[in-house]
């Protein structure tokens, strides 16, 4: 009965001159492909694809593109304002020059996504000190089976994602040094999927991760960072008053160490802390307490701009911040494993 009207159907609009053609496929506009190390032709290809909105560029396999000098003040090349992918296979992007920039700006609205891309030695000036490898203000941020090393900046050594959207799919992010937020500084929303906080190390906050945004990572190992004060793994506060939570998933938190306190996390925001299936092991603090997690209850404050500026300021909302351990566990840290006592549910001293 279903063929039969399926044939009168075909039939009757036959009969009434009609002619059934498939869709045409949509039009998409062809890659830009970049020669090893034609670093005008990848500004080129950057700069049409802001002009026209959108654009694929595709570079040289297992290649060094070397940047020797700034396209603009602060930028090895071109900010970012359309919708941009580069993709890589084993690629590196790099700075070599006297003076300093970073590699990668996304303004407010622009897009860049990145595959198989390495970014390496950007550092940023004193005029311009934040995200020394990647800056991301107020953009869409993409990696992809990426990696972020060995850059230097004030706030975010890796990347500073600034009040945008950050997205780390089996990225790495290692050996970056900065004063705050020595892998990655955030007060957007960051989600990471797989890879690395590795290496990175900060003067002040936060060695791996300066978290004041809406940040999830997920089967992610944050792992031997060093901070010079406080959070050698992960440190929690307000950056420019931005803040948000922070939850692991199936995270390995180890082998971390902050000269002061909170080897592994520390915590200096009221919002809501979740570790899920994950572990908190062997990080060492140098001060007297809290080799694990850190929540002493101290509002942590960090205003950039012109200027850095921060404030420690205790919480007059006790007990200390909230924080859930879900089948997650503490263990084997230096001096403690969570300080102060009580002070994180269901984790002994």
């Amino acid at each position: 009965m279903t063929d039969t009207l399926r044939r009168a159907t075909v039939t009757a609009v036959t009969g009434l001159g009609l002619t059934l053609l498939p869709a045409a496929p949509a039009q998409a506009q062809p890659a830009t492909r970049v020669p090893c190390n034609d670093v005008a032709a990848l500004k080129t290809a950057i700069t049409n694809a802001n002009t026209s909105g959108s654009g694929s560029i595709v570079l040289a396999p297992r290649c060094v593109y070397t940047l020797t000098s700034a396209d603009n003040p602060g930028d090895g090349l071109p900010e970012i304002a359309g919708k941009v992918w580069i993709t890589g296979d084993d690629t590196t992007i790099e700075r070599n020059a006297a003076a300093p920039f970073r590699i990668f700006h996304v303004r407010a609205g622009g897009s860049l996504s990145l595959q198989s891309v390495t970014v390496r030695y950007g550092e940023t000036g004193a005029d311009d000190s934040d995200g020394g490898g990647i800056l991301n203000a107020g953009g869409s941020l993409t990696l992809t089976d990426s990696t972020v090393r060995n850059n230097r900046a004030g706030t975010g050594g890796g990347i500073w994602n600034q009040q945008g959207t950050l997205v780390l799919r089996n990225t790495t992010v290692s050996y970056n040094r900065a004063a705050f937020g020595g892998g990655v500084a955030t007060n957007g929303t960051m989600t990471m999927q797989g890879g690395a906080l590795r290496g990175n190390a900060s003067g002040i906050w936060g060695g791996g991760l300066a978290n004041a945004g809406n940040t999830t990572l997920t089967n992610t190992s944050v792992e031997h960072n060093d901070s010079g004060d406080l959070g050698g793994g992960i440190a929690t506060l307000a950056i420019n008053r931005h803040t948000g939570p922070l939850r692991l998933n199936s995270t390995q938190v180890s082998g971390n160490i902050a000269r002061n306190d909170g080897g592994g996390i520390r915590l200096g925001s009221a919002e809501r802390t979740t570790l899920y299936r994950s572990t908190v092991t062997d990080n060492t603090s140098n001060g007297s307490s809290g080799g694990g997690i850190s929540n002493p209850g101290s509002f942590l404050n960090l205003f950039i701009g012109t200027s850095a500026r921060m404030e420690a300021q205790p919480n007059a909302t006790l007990p200390p911040f909230p924080v859930d351990l879900l089948r997650s566990s503490v263990a084997r840290n230096f001096p403690a494993n969570c300080a102060p006592l009580h002070s994180v549910p269901r984790c002994t001293g």
